[in-house]
């Protein structure tokens, strides 16, 4: 099988750990017989330096035309000076709005041989956690009206948090139709004591919830379930919320799983074509260092697989290598813990998972 994968590198540690993604891609490809081919595209600050603009013309032809997209991450302080227009994060934004993705898919799991590194008590540790954060992804308060004006206290900002019954709707059967492939629970995140959105996302994920009997939901306020992710993240299954809770919220599951470099993630839309991204920062401290963690891109790399080229054994070929790798006591400098383990740098670690597909 043939599939033309666009790569946003971006910035910091991104052209490295997309390096590291795409070495392992070739190496199933070639396993499997599959021919993959690449093409970079420029996004977030590298853009900004080229160009002037934080996501050209030129990207967006580029993703839209290709099988699918695996991104490294954006931003840095390099670019804080930046008009809000013209900010690298703006690319981001963007080029999930042009590919039409409104689901984000962040699995969040606590890996056995890292389960020292978990910041949890041992009581907890012990009950394990394997969740899937939806987190919806074009809509609300990022994409809402903001400015700036003069207010009856002076100058004062504002953001606007708005949300459809369409935009809830779409989000919400993502979410459900995840929970069938899992332990059939969700638990929709709102904060409907408080925001008008937030019951309006209520009223509506229950009406969606009607469609699928077979699937429990309940509802979860923000801040409580900021807490119960680190009191007992086992109770959570399919977690579904909004693009800001979600942004916030799926940060936190990383930390609890040892790293938030392990985590990946996906932006999908109504066709197959996606968005593949570790959920991790740029990193500027440790850019071009050799230092970054690898495995949540190579991870991502995986679920472009799974989910947009319905390759399944192929990304299980991946899942299984890393597990491998860690089991082995392989680590990096970030999941290396008090341990006196010599940490691995991003290309040994992308060489011993080589080793293991």
């Amino acid at each position: 099988m043939e599939k033309h994968i666009a790569l946003l590198r971006g910035d910091g540690i991104g052209p490295e750990i997309v390096n590291s993604a795409v070495k392992v891609l070739e190496a199933v490809a070639e396993k499997f017989g599959h021919t993959f081919t690449f093409t970079r595209y420029l996004i977030g600050g590298a853009a900004i330096d080229e160009t002037g603009n934080p996501l050209p013309q030129e990207t967006i032809d580029g993703c839209l035309s290709s099988d699918s997209v695996l991104l490294g991450a954006v931003g840095g302080p390099k670019w804080d000076s930046q008009p809000a227009n013209l900010r690298p994060e703006k690319g981001l934004l963007g080029i999930r709005a042009a590919m039409g993705l409104y689901t984000n898919l962040r699995p969040a799991k606590l890996y056995p041989a890292l389960k020292d590194e978990c910041p949890l008590r041992s009581d907890i540790v012990a009950q394990g956690f394997d969740l899937m954060m939806v987190r919806e992804l074009t809509g609300g308060i990022y994409f809402g009206e903001r400015g700036r004006r003069e207010g009856q206290y002076g100058a004062e900002a504002y953001d606007t948090e708005r949300y459809s019954v369409m935009e809830i709707e779409r989000i919400a059967r993502a979410a459900f139709d995840a929970a069938r492939k899992r332990r059939k629970n969700v638990i929709s995140i709102d904060k409907a004591n408080v925001l008008e959105t937030s019951r309006l996302w209520r009223e509506t994920v229950h009406r969606i919830a009607q469609e699928y009997p077979d699937v429990t939901v309940s509802d979860m306020l923000v801040d409580n379930a900021a807490m119960q992710l680190v009191r007992r993240p086992s109770q959570f299954d399919v977690v579904v919320t909004s693009n800001m809770f979600g942004d916030i919220l799926s940060d936190e599951a990383s930390q609890i799983t040892g790293s938030i470099g392990m985590l990946p993630s996906a932006s999908l839309g109504a066709t197959k074509r996606g968005l593949y991204e570790p959920i991790h920062g740029s990193a500027p401290d440790i850019a071009g260092q050799n230092k970054a963690n690898p495995i949540a891109t190579i991870l991502s790399a995986a679920m472009m697989l799974r989910y947009a080229f319905d390759m399944a054994d192929e990304a299980d070929c991946i899942e299984r290598a890393v597990d491998a790798a860690l089991n082995d006591g392989l680590r990096t400098a970030d999941i290396v813990g008090q341990s006196d383990i010599q940490p691995l740098t991003c290309t040994e670690m992308t060489d011993a998972i080589l080793a293991r597909l």
